[in-house]
């Protein structure tokens, strides 16, 4: 599964802003982006995650739960 966190650069490593629990030796891939595309990114992510989960097709789910 993949999962994206976001992360800064400090004394030329990478920090996570927000503590993960990351196994041991656990591979990850790395994207630089533009500091002028961060705040691009942070809208674009919150946009989709909207379309995805705030939709009228998803209320079939909901009435599921309610019984």
């Amino acid at each position: 599964m993949l999962h994206s966190m976001w992360a800064i650069v400090h004394d030329g490593k990478i920090e996570l802003i927000e503590p993960a629990q990351l196994p041991e030796g656990v591979r990850v891939l790395v994207t630089i982006l533009p500091e002028h595309e961060d705040a691009f990114w942070q809208q674009a992510s919150a946009r989709s995650l909207a379309e995805v989960w705030d939709n009228t097709e998803d209320d079939v789910y909901a009435q599921l739960l309610e019984t």
